[in-house]
């Protein structure tokens, strides 16, 4: 198969896994652990799987003109993004976070065009604005809200950081993808993560009553550490080595429509006219933003 597609199916997988994600840890959070425990449990989980498996690739040093850039996309990627997503979803709701996350392939496309030079075709900024107008359509249409809500202003405002930030990581890390094994580069990354989060999550971490935690939360925490941190970080990364950060940017519109096929398989939501034209329009955009080009 063409490393194209592959890069693709990639980053489609990742999006299944986060919007699927929105839901899982909402429901965890802050019942069994705080948003920031949380964060140090994700990096920790991922951190020691990722190093794990690097003892089983290739013995890879790191340039040390690269280490700065390294330490830039993790706070970007792994402290900054985590920290204001899930602090956000434990004050707002999954729907806000939905909306606010579409402004991310926006930001994404304005950054990689000032520091990657990535040329900003027609197709791209059209593709864009049709995903981005299915996303926010099908999420403001929702008669669906959340009650666990506390600060919902505070918790959108983490969102918008959470947005911003992703935007940043994508465009930081998308050289460095080129450089070094993916293994290498996460190994790193997420080891960074941790030693700089961990003063602001420590706290909450230990908090935790681990040992009378019921499999209802177990499950829900697992699912974030291995799919929603190791595997969407993973198939993202593998994608932006074949992708634009525009394009695997673009795939976050993917997301609403993931949640509503979720709860359409568990029998908690029924398919309308709205849910059919928005996913209508994501598809176009995220197809339009994905066509090979020059520079993707």
């Amino acid at each position: 198969m063409d490393k194209r597609y592959i890069a693709i199916i990639a980053a489609f997988l990742a999006t299944c896994i986060y919007g699927i994600n929105h839901t899982i840890a909402k429901e965890v959070m802050p019942i069994y652990i705080g948003s920031s425990g949380f964060i140090m449990l994700r990096l920790l989980g991922a951190t020691l799987i990722f190093w794990i498996i690097s003892l089983f690739s290739q013995n890879e040093k790191i340039e040390s003109n690269d280490f700065l850039k390294i330490v830039f996309a993790s706070i970007l990627g792994m402290c900054t993004n985590m920290l204001a997503f899930f602090r956000g979803l434990e004050l707002s709701t999954p729907i806000n976070s939905g909306v606010i996350i579409t402004l991310s392939p926006v930001l994404v496309l304005i950054l990689s065009y000032f520091f990657l030079k990535e040329r900003v075709t027609i197709k791209k900024i059209v593709g864009i604005l049709i995903g981005f107008s299915g996303a926010v359509f099908l999420i403001l249409n929702s008669n669906k809200v959340g009650i666990n809500a506390p600060n919902i202003p505070l918790g959108n405002s983490f969102f918008l950081l959470n947005a911003s930030a992703y935007a940043g990581y994508l465009i930081v890390v998308k050289p460095l993808t080129k450089k070094y094994n993916i293994f290498t580069l996460m190994k790193w990354l997420f080891l960074v993560g941790l030693f700089l989060s961990t003063p602001l999550t420590y706290n909450q971490f230990i908090e935790v009553n681990w040992s009378e935690l019921p499999w209802f939360a177990i499950w829900r925490m697992m699912y974030v550490v291995i799919g929603t941190t190791f595997l969407t970080y993973l198939f993202n990364i593998y994608a932006l080595n074949t992708l634009s950060p525009t394009t695997v940017g673009s795939f976050i519109y993917l997301q609403p429509i993931i949640t509503i096929i979720f709860a359409l398989i568990t029998g908690n939501d029924t398919l309308d006219t709205t849910k059919i034209l928005s996913c209508l329009l994501v598809f176009i955009g995220v197809y339009m933003v994905s066509l090979k080009n020059k520079d993707a």
